[in-house]
């Protein structure tokens, strides 16, 4: 105990207080995690959405292990080991064929990638994003966040962005001009507290794009890597965007994003560009986590419909292995009940919980999480 007191003592003193946190996490495992006084944890925030492959799988920590005995960074001046082969397999689960892939270290930077390619493909310069909306905290991608408390602050940002009702192709059009140079939409709104789409609405997304000649950026930062039961959200409907961003769950935790574009999109020489991005270490990272989702995919499915069976009393929002449910003020108070019975959960936007568990958990630890997330809420 007075390690973990030292220790937040230290943490007080000399780290900006931006995050709000009160456990000491030392150690994970599956879908599971140990704080520093021993408590164990079934987790399912997963690092919000990033653990896809659970806490240190032994593929992505053998991976990681063997490339960093050989090359840890060379730098983009240089063909980067495994770079090529991870474009070409991202591509490939995209769907975007004939598409080409740009690497970066967050899903922020992702999206800001895909802003700058949207304003170089079309000479544009504008924007629109939707209510509720988050696709990061740098500025160009913080300047299509919709959530004002994160916002405003930092006014003027740029691109300049028209934020129209989530799920209202009407408003959509009425948004769109001669200067639009791309629409950027989550799937599934996860930061709000898992929001599908609701039907037609990607499909709608698209027909506006193509008649007003903008580009369709889709964030799968959060509903990517197999997250719904297939590689990304979109592919449950059919559209098919410009520009596909993704980060959280492609690297099991090594900060990792990606973008992948459509065929006739890309980057020249001097357009862009990043000194870590795609290094050896994250790719040999993303390698295995691709590869070990490939045979976890066709069960997510049914384990995502576990928590929703086992929930339903609360009108569970679910598409895979991302489950929201509201329960307004009492929030806090859930998930701090869940994480003093051992179970982990997170509270989103506006009351909120939000479960996004590693795709590897099972369906004994579904049942458990399910219980106690039950008797918090029956309390």
């Amino acid at each position: 105990m007075e390690l973990a007191e030292n220790y937040q003592e230290l943490d007080a003193e000399y780290y900006m207080p931006a995050f709000s946190r009160t456990t000491e996490i030392v150690r994970g495992q599956g879908a599971r995690l140990w704080d520093v006084e021993g408590n164990e944890y079934l987790d399912c925030v997963a690092g919000i959405a990033v653990c896809s492959t659970g806490h240190c799988h032994p593929k992505v920590v053998e991976a990681i292990c063997t490339q960093a005995h050989e090359l840890i960074h060379c730098s983009n001046l240089f063909y980067v080991p495994h770079q090529a082969e991870l474009a070409k397999k991202v591509v490939e689960i995209s769907g975007l064929v004939g598409g080409k892939a740009f690497f970066s270290n967050s899903g922020a930077e992702a999206n800001e990638g895909a802003i700058k390619l949207a304003r170089l493909a079309t000479g544009r310069k504008k924007f629109v994003a939707f209510t509720h909306s988050f696709h990061g905290r740098t500025m160009g991608a913080l300047a299509v966040t919709h959530k004002p408390a994160i916002r405003e602050p930092f006014e003027p940002l740029e691109p300049a962005c028209t934020f129209v009702e989530y799920g209202d192709l009407d408003a959509l059009e009425q948004a769109m001009d001669d200067d639009i140079a791309g629409v950027i939409v989550e799937g599934i709104q996860g930061e709000s507290g898992v929001f599908p789409a609701p039907k037609g609405f990607l499909e709608g997304i698209r027909e506006c794009c193509d008649r007003h000649g903008a580009l369709m950026i889709i964030d799968e930062v959060q509903t990517g890597m197999g997250r719904t039961g297939k590689w990304f959200a979109f592919q449950h409907t059919g559209a098919q965007p410009d520009v596909l961003t993704m980060a959280k769950g492609i690297a099991s935790g090594f900060p990792m994003g990606a973008l992948v574009a459509r065929k006739g999109l890309e980057f020249k020489g001097g357009e862009h560009g990043s000194t870590f991005a795609g290094g050896p270490l994250a790719c040999a990272a993303a390698r295995a986590t691709i590869g070990v989702i490939e045979d976890l995919l066709p069960s997510i499915p049914e384990k995502g419909a576990r928590f929703a069976r086992g929930l339903a009393a609360w009108n569970p929002r679910q598409v895979g292995l991302m489950i929201g449910f509201t329960v307004g003020e009492r929030c806090a108070e859930v998930q701090h009940y869940c994480a003093e019975h051992g179970v982990l959960v997170n509270c989103a936007a506006d009351g909120n919980i939000r479960l996004v568990p590693p795709l590897v958990i099972t369906d004994e630890e579904i049942d458990t999480a399910v219980g106690v997330i039950n008797e918090a809420l029956n309390r």
